[in-house]
C-alpha cells in the first residue's frame, strides 16, 4: 500500500480525511468459491487537500495489482456506448477533427471509443495495461500498446513522431497514482493543436447526490475543475471547455490544450470554477455535511432489505459493477440480505461480489425474476427501467440507493 502524505495535486500536507469506508477488497477482483477466503483487503478512506482542494484517496494498492486483469467491459454497457457515440459527435465538432486525424485513447479498454472515431475516418491508437481488454481491441483491429500512460510511454511515442490531433481519456484520468507524470506525458507529445479531452465522474455531482460508490481503490482522486486548472497550468497548459453528461450519475468532459493552443479558453471554464466555489467546494464542512448524509442513507438501506427479508420477499442484486462493492461491502450487506447478483460481463458470471460473496449469475438464466432488485448500477436507473418495463409492469420493484433510498415501481 501506499499512504498519501501529501496533495498528489499542489504537493501540500493538508490533507484531511473526511470518510472512512472501513477495510475492503479489491472491488473489481471476483473471486470464485475456492478463492474466497483468500482475498486481500486494504485501508479505504477519502481525504480531501484544504489548500487546492483536490480530493483522493488516503491509501491506494499498486496499479499492477489493480488493473493487471481488469474485468470491465466498455462494450457491454450500452448507456456508455451511446454517450461515446454522442461524445464523439461533438467533439468532431468542437475541434474541426478531419478524416486521418489521430486520436490516442488512454486506458483504450475493448476499443469502443476508438472504434467509433475510426468510422468516422480518424487513425486510432490505444494505450492501455489491461491484457484481457487489449486482446479484445487487438481482436477489433485496433493496435494497443498494453502499458501505463506516463513519462516514459510518452517518450516511446515522441521517438516515433507521434504526433495526436486527439487524447482522450475516459474514466481513466482517476485511476494514476502520479497525476503530474501522467500531464508531463501528455505535454510530452502534443502540439498547439492537440487537445486532450478528459471524461471524470464530477466530485461535485458526488457530493450533491451522496454518491460515495464513485469511491474505490482505483480512484486515487476525484476531480472537480478549480484543482485541475491549477494543476494543468503548472505545466505550461490551459483548460479549453468544461462539458457535462448524465452519464455515471454526472460526468464532465474536460478539454485541455497547451498554451499556445489554437483553440481559445471558453466561458465554460470559469463558470465552471464559479459554481464549484457557490456549492462550497472549497469548504470543510461541505464534505462533513455529506459524510453524515450517506452514513444515514446507509442505515436506511440496511433497515430496508431486513424488513423486507422478515416479510419474505427476495432481493437480487440487479448488476454487479465496482462501485456495487463499494456499496455492498460499506453496509455489509451479503447473500443473507440479497441472494444473487445478475450480469451480462462474461469475466464476473459464476464468480462471488468481492468481500460480500454474493453469487453472480447471468442476468438471461433466471427462470424467475425476484420481488426487488438492488440497482447496483443506479447510474443507469433510466436505461434498466426501459431494458425492465415488463418486470415492473409485472408488480417488481427496484431500490435505488442514491441520493435517498427509494423504491421505483411502474
Amino acid at each position: 500500500m501506499k499512504k498519501n502524505k501529501q496533495c498528489m495535486n499542489c504537493s501540500s500536507p493538508a490533507l484531511k480525511r473526511f470518510i472512512d469506508l472501513g477495510d475492503q477488497p479489491n472491488g473489481n477482483h471476483f473471486p470464485a468459491n475456492s478463492e474466497k477466503d483468500r482475498e486481500l483487503k486494504f485501508p479505504f478512506a477519502m481525504c480531501v487537500c484544504t489548500d487546492c482542494w483536490q480530493v483522493q484517496l488516503e491509501e491506494f494498492p499498486s496499479m499492477e495489482f489493480m488493473f493487471a486483469n481488469h474485468p470491465y467491459i466498455t462494450g457491454v454497457n450500452m448507456p456508455v456506448v451511446n454517450h461515446f457515440k454522442a461524445m464523439v459527435e461533438r467533439t468532431i465538432f468542437q475541434y474541426g477533427l478531419l478524416a486521418n486525424s489521430l486520436v490516442i485513447d488512454i486506458g483504450a479498454n475493448d476499443g469502443t471509443l476508438l472504434n467509433i472515431f475510426r468510422e468516422e475516418g480518424m487513425r486510432v491508437l490505444g494505450v492501455d495495461p489491461g491484457a484481457r481488454t487489449g486482446n479484445l481491441c487487438r481482436a477489433n483491429g485496433i493496435t494497443v500498446c498494453e502499458t501505463f500512460w506516463n513519462t516514459e510511454s510518452a517518450a516511446a511515442l515522441k521517438i516515433l513522431n507521434v504526433k495526436p490531433d486527439l487524447i482522450t481519456a475516459t474514466a481513466v484520468f482517476y485511476h494514476i497514482p502520479d497525476l503530474h507524470d501522467f500531464i508531463e506525458g501528455l505535454r510530452m507529445v502534443m502540439t498547439e493543436k492537440t487537445v486532450f479531452l478528459a471524461q471524470c465522474v464530477y466530485m461535485k455531482d458526488v457530493l450533491e447526490k451522496y454518491e460515495f460508490d464513485h469511491f474505490y481503490h482505483e480512484h486515487t482522486m476525484m476531480h472537480s475543475v478549480t484543482p485541475l486548472k491549477r494543476a494543468f497550468e503548472r505545466h505550461g497548459m490551459r483548460l479549453l471547455n468544461v462539458d457535462y453528461y448524465d452519464v455515471h450519475g454526472g460526468s464532465f468532459v474536460l478539454a485541455v490544450g497547451l498554451e499556445n493552443c489554437v483553440h481559445e479558453t471558453l466561458p465554460s471554464v470559469a463558470e465552471a470554477i464559479a459554481a464549484e466555489e457557490a456549492f462550497g467546494m472549497n469548504k470543510f464542512n461541505t464534505f462533513e455535511r455529506f459524510t453524515k448524509k450517506v452514513e444515514a442513507n446507509r442505515e436506511d438501506l440496511i433497515a430496508l432489505l431486513r424488513d423486507l427479508k422478515m416479510e419474505g420477499k427476495s432481493v437480487y442484486a440487479l448488476g454487479a459493477p465496482l462501485k456495487g462493492s463499494t456499496l455492498l461491502n460499506y453496509c455489509g450487506i451479503g447473500p443473507d440480505l440479497v441472494q444473487l447478483a445478475t450480469e451480462v460481463n462474461q469475466f464476473k458470471i459464476g464468480k462471488l461480489t468481492p468481500g460480500t460473496h454474493i453469487p453472480i449469475v447471468e442476468e438471461s438464466s433466471l427462470v424467475k425474476q425476484p420481488d426487488y432488485y438492488l440497482l447496483l448500477s443506479w447510474n443507469f436507473l433510466e436505461f434498466f427501467r426501459q431494458k425492465y418495463a415488463d418486470y415492473l409492469k409485472s408488480g417488481g420493484k427496484f431500490i435505488v440507493p442514491h441520493p435517498e433510498v427509494r423504491v421505483i415501481e411502474n
